[in-house]
């Protein structure tokens, strides 16, 4: 029957160290999150109290000290944040928000009941709560701001702080009534070397260059075609500078941040104006051990400064004053420091290390650093319970650290590391003992009798695999070690038998458990092995038994090599057809109990009852569902009643054996931290350990209650296993006490090895072995030595003979290779056909094939990488030309001309030209007919029209011809090569973007039609030359005939066409371009062979059959007639007898001479004759090979000349084409600048929208909270007018003892703080939040109780008149606190609204702002359209300016033709002409009316002008200017023209002096920011300048004692003197040149006098 379903184990105690920031709760008591659980130690008592969250793992954690409260979230699916108090731990508030996967950050503001939360992907989004309401005030998302730290502001909870490694940003938070707002405003950072950044204004640059000829210049975001958000933030990847990375902040009492950076700056920030400062290292001093702080990790504020750590273990104060910063050492720990915070009364400074060790650091006590918490050195991978355990356990990590704890508060007893990587821990349970397994392939065992000092007392190194698995059997006779490689070892577990080895057995390499069965009163030990077979996917169980008598007669069970004989175990084999993660053997030894991995079930497998042979396979006999996911592990407890199973979902169940049913269960981790990792329970069941996987927790479960069943069985067999241990373990506990030297035992077999291998002989087999005698050798390989040299002993007389006989073949063979070497080479042998080992030759010939073919395959892929790179450049450079690029070369000169290289027109190109080409003619025609509507052409004439169309085509070829624009204004000269410009538009019409685009079409088909004109000419001189080579050619054979005739020594030139003429020999490989010789396949130099002899054979039989030829040759030369050539060949035989001497010859003889030097002498006479005729012929060969060759060169000149117009015609167009194309990118980026602007705006107007409605709320709300407080203050007043009336009744001296008494308020007590924590806590006193107003109210009420005492009433008064006072004066008071209330939120509904008012302002005028750009940006737009590029031909040398002289600025000006000016001046000058002359009339008409009236005038003023001259002339001083006076017929307009040229010289002077004064503001600012810079820069200059001058005074000490001069002393004055030579000559020049100015100002003026006037009449 199943038991009863017993409560689940509760947790009492969790032992985890932090890896997240540790909190304070309060003064005495601090938390930090474990897994499931929140850990709280008292650093009084060092007591922890555990919390553990029911939902899983714990998120982050934050606490409040003021309200003791602590809040922490889970990581499910939609996490919740929870609020407990403490220390009653009770839950207050659990908050559901709307984050889908995780909280990042929680911070608690110090004066209220607010908490902030940031979470992470994908919300990224800040939540300001009201924890005591379970409301979200307000709630702000920012998509990618991935945020690392989060903080309130000390003294106001409306301020925080959040950073990231690239981002601080200061968040402020506004309150309105119950409306709450986040307001975010970002930090500009410095740049890495801490240089402030002077970024400008990338939405309206107000400093962009005017480009006055290719249009506007806009922003880069424009340019970038960026219209959306994105446009707003976007930057340059040149404008983008790495910032400085923020590490850590705190806050300081002025409400300023101090922020630390990697790069190792310390920056200050004023949290208002967001101004940031770097602050300055004052002076360098040395740190401890030559410490140096790079990057601040973590910082906390204390008066006057903070302190810092960093990666180096070493803690800095810091003391800052104005912009500079002294460090000083201040306290050193071990290892880096992750965190630093203080307590509430800044008494005491935690520190915590990176690996989760916390130290106290107690201002005024000595000691002042105490460890708190020591963290284990690794990861905990294994514990267990030491016999009996109920007192004791171990842990192991993964560096070989064991440490002993005790169970009842899991507090540490002692460690022991043994400085190796671990990997399994066991007890046993016969003795006070244990065992560690390592990487190594070591075991070291520990004696556990004196917990405070474990040590080890034996090592043993069984093999060189890691260990996997160590398991005890339940009577602690065996132990069982898994090794990676597959190895069981079987060790004796009894300390008294030296941990001997028997032996072990090889199974599958993936051991996942090993389970034991040892009853009590069994003789044997079965032991169940489980591993996986993952490549069929199944898992197998292999089951032997170990008799106790083993340890006996151990060499009966194992051979010499120490593998146990299966027969002698009795192994049997079994496999079920899927995974077990884990598997137990029952305590029957007849079912197995298995944990299936990949389906929610346990399975028990009957074994059969018969023994078999092979592999017997397992089906399920019993199914039960696990109720838990994830891979797990089985376990069974010490009486065989119980299974515990764990897996990845953090649950432990606890089953009955028989039903398989959970009885108990309890979380105790978590799916996130990757569930279980072991669970161990004690020999009685009362003790339960369970170890994590990944979140670092070991969780402690004990019984409260247990049923009487289930108590009572294990009970009982505890006690009878105990009792039959009993006897064992005192037996090993003695002789563990008693061998005080079994310690030294570990040390005698390390020396054992090496002294065991110097006395091993270094015979053959171990130099085959390639054993090692000074390495350490483990167990089995120690087996197999032995092995081997018994083996060597038993068949060494045969080693001995083979060796020998190998020795008589190795002379044999080389004798053999030495003859070899004597005989002639075609009968040497090759060096390999010696070699005897047939298999090793066949190896050596496969790996020379595989690299062959390797090599080979490399070779054919290199070649088919190149084939398919040259296709594709013969396909892209070659193919797709439709006319090849290719040159001609002049024969005499250095002339090339080349042709143009043409692609072919795509179909959609031609498409477009048609339609382009089609849509002209439609407007030409369209234009043509308007024109004949217009002039309103008679019948007469349209008629005659219908009827001449021939005429009438000529005659628009007329008009086309006349309408088309001059070659200066088409602005190329594409019609010298015939291209068709008439529907080309006029350059001054070109306005829309279709009509831009349809002129580029346009262009590039001109273009197109000059290239293929000129191509057309170049083919047809490429044809001529081929004509001229191929006559020249046919001319050389004559020529090379006669200078064989003339047997001349002569070089006949042969003109040929090189490379670049016939690019195509490029792509044909000649067989003399290879240098290397042809490779011959062996079949093919075979076949030749063969077939050589066979074409020999033939020839001769040809050359023999041919006797007509042979016959020729013998009689006549070959030839059957003499030619005329042959003269110069022609020899006339001697006669025989010329032999002899002259005087033996006869007359005849003489006579037959005469005749011989007759024919000689006309011979010659005939060859000279043919000499010259030869020579003749080949001079007018040759001359007209010259005369060819160069009218040819001639031709190919003017062809180059016309191939340079050509290219000028076409880059003419493509300029044209250019400057197009930029106006139409110009022109989209104006559209999209405009677009952006709209966006933008559109934006804004969004923006005003909602601030108007914010506006709009707020002052309404106002309205209502204004008028709250109104009726509350009338109240209260009403209150104070009513209270005489109220006690009209009452003597008028007491009335006014009541008055008093109502006016009179009780002192509401605050909490006196102590002096010493005053002057510690750096914050001081900080603002109260609204819990603390309430309770201040609270008490302000029982202090009222006081006044409303009896004894407090005047005498006399009726004690229900004073009841009737109490309750008016406490109404009162209660009226008074809300008004005080209502005022103080009507003051901050009053900032909010004036905020929103400022923020509404702003938007205003960021909207006109845009308004602004617009209409610039439309402005621009307008101009850009109207202004047009466009091209003109200018004839060289007509108009040429001096750079200097030419202007830029063009606005009042417009282009028209010169003949328009010529007609118009030439009419303007007639008109003159005629008005001159008319005025002459008239004033020869006047000056005859009044001529004699002015001459009798004249003659009487004369002769007083005469008399008055001549006395003035006697007494006036006559200066320059007088003189000039008479001498200026028309003085008084020279002065006018002096007054104007005045005027305009002092309105130049006066725009340059404004102009220069607005350059000098400018660069006043900027040397401003140079200054500054330049003050830091000299600072540090200055520093170092000491440092020089000491270094300097010392050497002019060292220079002055030697007495040798300095040169550099002189070297200076030199150069000061010639400074100050230069500084003379330019001060002379600068003189000379004000000079030529005042000269050339004054020849200016003089030139100006001359220039004619018109003055009007």
């Amino acid at each position: 029957m199943p038991p009863r379903t017993s409560p689940a184990p509760p947790c009492r105690w969790v032992q985890g160290f932090p890896s997240q920031n540790v909190h304070f709760v309060n003064d005495h008591t601090i938390c930090y999150p474990s897994g499931n659980f929140v850990i709280f130690i008292n650093l009084d008592t060092k007591k922890k109290t555990v919390l553990q969250c029911i939902n899983g793992i714990v998120g982050v954690v934050a606490t409040n000290v003021p309200g003791e409260v602590v809040a922490f979230s889970d990581r499910r699916l939609k996490p919740v944040i929870y609020i407990y108090s403490f220390p009653a731990l009770t839950r207050k508030s659990k908050l559901k928000g709307n984050i889908l996967l995780d909280y990042a950050l929680l911070c608690f503001s110090y004066c209220g009941t607010y908490l902030a939360s940031y979470s992470s992907l994908p919300e990224f989004e800040l939540a300001l709560w009201n924890w005591e309401s379970n409301v979200i005030l307000c709630r702000k998302s920012q998509p990618g701001m991935d945020v690392s730290q989060m903080s309130f502001n000390p003294m106001n909870w409306h301020q925080m702080c959040l950073s990231s490694a690239s981002a601080v940003s200061l968040w402020t938070i506004e309150r309105s009534n119950q409306d709450h707002h986040f307001r975010m405003r970002m930090v500009k950072l410095p740049l890495e070397d801490g240089s402030l950044v002077n970024e400008t204004d990338m939405l309206f640059p107000t400093s962009l260059r005017k480009d006055l000829i290719y249009g506007p210049v806009l922003p880069l975001s424009a340019i970038a075609g960026l219209v959306g958000e994105e446009a707003e933030t976007f930057r340059p990847k040149d404008d983008i500078y790495p910032l400085l990375h923020p590490t850590m902040h705190c806050w300081t009492p002025s409400s300023d941040l101090y922020v630390g950076c990697e790069e190792g700056h310390l920056l200050m920030i004023n949290a208002e104006t967001l101004k940031v400062t770097v602050l300055q290292k004052a002076e360098e001093i040395t740190l401890l051990d030559e410490g140096q702080l790079i990057s601040p990790f973590t910082l906390v504020y204390q008066k006057d400064g903070m302190l810092a750590s960093g990666i180096d273990g070493l803690i800095y104060s810091f003391t800052v004053k104005d912009s500079k910063y002294q460090v000083k050492n201040f306290l050193e720990v071990d290892g880096p420091v992750a965190h630093l915070i203080f307590s509430p009364s800044y008494k005491m400074l935690l520190i915590q290390t990176d690996k989760g060790t916390v130290y106290i650091y107690t201002f005024g006590e000595e000691p002042a650093l105490d460890k708190v918490l020591e963290a284990c050195d690794g990861k905990v991978l294994a514990m267990d319970f030491v016999t009996p355990g109920t007192k004791h356990f171990m842990t192991l990590t993964n560096s070989g650290e064991v440490t002993l704890l005790w169970i009842e508060d899991g507090t540490c007893i002692s460690k022991i590391l043994l400085g190796t990587q671990a990997t399994a821990l066991a007890c046993s349970p016969s003795s006070l003992s244990a065992v560690v397994g390592t990487m190594d392939g070591y075991l070291y065992f520990l004696d556990t009798q004196n917990v405070e000092f474990p040590r080890v007392i034996h090592r043993t190194f069984l093999s060189e695999s890691p260990v996997k698995i160590l398991t005890y059997d339940q009577r602690g006779i065996f132990l069982l070690v898994g090794t990676v490689d597959g190895n069981i070892f079987v060790i004796d577990a009894k300390p008294s038998n030296s941990f001997q080895i028997f032996g072990y057995t090889e199974t599958s390499k993936d051991i996942l458990q090993i389970s034991t069965v040892s009853l009590p009163v069994s003789d044997v030990v079965d032991v169940l092995v489980l591993s996986s077979l993952r490549e069929v996917g199944r898992s197998r169980l292999e089951l032997f038994s170990l008799p106790i008598m083993l340890s006996k007669a151990p060499p009966i069970f194992s051979d010499e090599r120490g593998r146990l004989k299966d027969d002698f175990i009795h192994k049997f084999l079994y496999e079920v057809e899927h995974f077990l993660s884990s598997a137990v053997l029952g305590f029957e030894s007849d079912k197995i109990y298995g944990f299936c991995s990949q389906v929610p079930y346990i399975c028990s497998y009957l074994l059969p009852e018969k023994d078999h042979t092979g592999v017997c396979i397992l089906k399920p006999h019993q199914k039960v569902q696990s109720k838990q996911y994830g891979s797990g592990m089985i376990c069974m407890s010490s009486h065989g009643l119980w299974l515990l199973t764990v897996a990845k979902c953090g649950f432990v169940f606890i089953r009955d054996i028989f039903s398989l049913e959970v009885f108990a269960r309890c979380r105790s981790h978590s799916h996130q931290g990757h569930g279980i990792q072991c669970i161990r329970m004690s020999m009685d069941g009362q003790h339960i350990l369970v170890n994590g996987r990944d979140d670092g927790t070991l969780v402690y479960l004990k019984w409260k209650r247990l049923g009487p069943n289930l108590a009572s069985d294990i009970l009982e067999y505890y006690q009878q296993l105990t009792a039959t241990l009993n006897n064992t373990m005192e037996r090993e506990n003695e002789y563990l006490a008693a061998s005080g030297g079994l310690s030294k035992h570990v040390e005698q077999e390390e020396e054992e090895p090496a002294e065991s291998s110097k006395k091993l002989s270094l015979d053959s087999s171990q130099e085959e072995l390639g054993i090692n005698p000074n390495k350490e050798i483990s167990w089995i390989q120690q087996k197999r030595e032995e092995a081997i040299k018994n083996e060597v002993k038993m068949f060494s007389q045969k080693r001995k003979e083979i060796k020998r006989g190998i020795k008589e073949l190795s002379r044999i063979i080389m004798s053999m290779m030495e003859e070899n070497e004597k005989v002639e080479p075609i009968a040497k042998l090759e060096q390999q056909e010696f070699c005897l080992d047939l298999e090793e030759l066949e190896r050596l010939h496969d790996e020379s094939e595989e690299e062959v073919a390797k090599i080979r395959k490399e070779v054919e892929m290199h070649n088919l990488a190149k084939s398919y790179l040259t296709e594709l450049i013969r396909e892209e450079c070659w193919n797709s030309m439709a006319v090849k690029g290719r040159a001609l070369k002049c024969f005499h000169i250095p002339y090339v001309v080349e042709n143009f290289p043409m692609k072919e027109r795509t179909e959609e190109e031609l498409q477009q030209l048609k339609r382009v080409v089609q849509q002209k003619k439609t407007e030409a025609e369209c234009l043509k007919l308007r024109k004949e509507i217009v002039e309103v052409q008679s019948a007469t004439l349209i008629k005659k029209h219908h009827e001449e169309d021939d005429e009438e085509e000529e005659d628009e070829e007329k008009t086309v011809k006349d309408t088309s624009l001059p070659n200066y204004l088409l602005g190329s000269l594409s019609p010298d090569f015939g291209a068709d410009t008439s529907l080309l538009t006029n350059q001054l019409e070109l306005h829309s973007r279709e009509e831009k685009i349809n002129q580029i079409i346009l262009l590039k088909d001109i273009i197109y039609k000059v290239k293929k004109a000129f191509n057309s000419e170049f083919d047809a001189a490429y044809k001529q030359k081929e004509f001229e080579i191929a006559r020249v050619r046919e001319k050389n054979v004559r020529i090379e005939e006669i200078i064989s005739d003339l047997e001349l020594e002569e070089r006949v030139w042969q003109p040929v066409f090189e490379d670049c003429e016939q690019p195509e020999r490029a792509l044909v490989v000649e067989d003399d371009e290879i240098s290397f010789q042809k490779h011959i396949p062996p079949w093919q130099s075979a076949k030749t062979e063969m077939t050589m002899p066979f074409g020999m054979e033939q020839l001769q039989q040809a050359r023999a059959s041919d006797a007509r030829q042979r016959g020729l040759m013998d009689m006549m030369g070959g030839v059957l007639e003499v030619k005329k050539e042959d003269i110069l060949r022609m020899v006339i035989p001697q006669p025989a007898f010329m032999a002899k001497a002259d005087a033996l010859w006869s007359e005849e003889e003489r006579k037959q001479f005469k005749d011989y030097e007759k024919k000689v002498k006309e011979l010659n006479e005939e060859r000279d004759k043919y000499r010259k005729s030869l020579e003749a012929e080949m001079k007018k060969l040759q001359n007209s090979i010259q005369e060819s060759t160069q009218n040819f060169d001639e031709h190919l000149k003017r062809l180059f000349e016309r191939r340079v117009k050509a290219e000028m015609v076409v880059n003419q167009e493509e300029m044209k084409i250019n400057n197009l194309v930029y106006s139409l990118l110009l022109d989209e980026e104006l559209s999209s600048r405009e677009q952006f602007l709209n966006n933008y705006l559109l934006k804004k107007q969004e923006e005003k929208n909602k601030t108007s409605e914010a506006i709009q709320k707020a002052r309404e709300d106002l309205d209502v909270f204004k008028e709250q407080h109104d009726i509350l203050v009338a109240e209260d007043k009403v209150l104070e007018r009513s209270f005489k009336r109220e006690f009209s009744d009452v003597s008028g001296h007491q009335v006014d003892i009541l008055y008093k008494l109502f006016k009179r308020r009780p002192r509401v007590h605050k909490q006196k703080t102590h002096a010493d924590v005053n002057s510690l806590v750096p914050y001081g006193e900080r603002p109260g939040s609204g819990k603390l107003n309430k309770e201040n109210f609270t008490q302000l009420m029982k202090s009222m109780d006081e006044l409303d005492s009896i004894n407090n009433m005047p005498e006399g008064l009726d004690p229900t008149v004073w009841e009737h006072f109490c309750i008016t004066r406490r109404a009162k008071v209660e009226n008074e606190y809300k008004v005080k209330q209502k005022a103080a939120g009507l003051q901050e509904m009053t900032t909010f609204l004036r905020k929103r008012l400022e923020d509404d302002e702003a938007v205003q005028r960021e909207i006109e702002r845009v308004f602004q750009e617009l209409l610039r940006l439309q402005d621009e737009k307008v101009k850009f359209q109207v202004n047009l590029t466009i091209q003109i031909l200018l004839k060289q040398g007509q108009v040429e300016l001096e750079n200097f002289q030419l202007i830029l600025e063009y606005s009042d000006a417009i282009l028209i033709n010169k003949n328009i000016i010529e007609d118009l001046n030439s009419v303007i000058r007639t008109q003159g002409q005629k008005k001159v002359a008319s005025m002459m009339e008239s004033k020869e008409v006047h000056k005859g009316i009044y001529q004699i009236e002015w001459e009798h005038k004249k003659m009487e003023m004369e002769m007083e002008d005469l008399n008055q001259k001549a006395w003035d002339i006697q007494m006036l001083f006559f200066s320059r200017d007088r003189q000039k006076y008479l001498n200026e017929p028309n003085y008084e307009n020279v002065i006018a023209i002096q007054i104007g040229i005045m005027e305009q010289t002092i309105n130049v002077i006066d725009k340059t002096h404004k102009k220069n004064v607005q350059n000098c503001k400018k660069l006043l600012k900027k040397l401003g920011r140079y200054s500054n810079q330049k003050d830091i820069a000299n600072y540090t200059l200055s520093c170092n300048l000491r440092e020089e001058l000491v270094a300097v005074s010392e050497r002019q000490d060292i220079c002055n004692e030697i007495g040798s001069t300095l040169t550099c002393e002189k070297i200076a004055k030199e150069r000061y003197e010639n400074l100050l030579k230069k500084q003379k000559l330019t001060s002379i020049s600068k003189q000379q040149a004000e000079q030529i100015s005042i000269l050339q100002a004054e020849v200016e003026r003089l030139r100006m006098k001359t220039f004619p006037a018109l003055i009007p009449m």
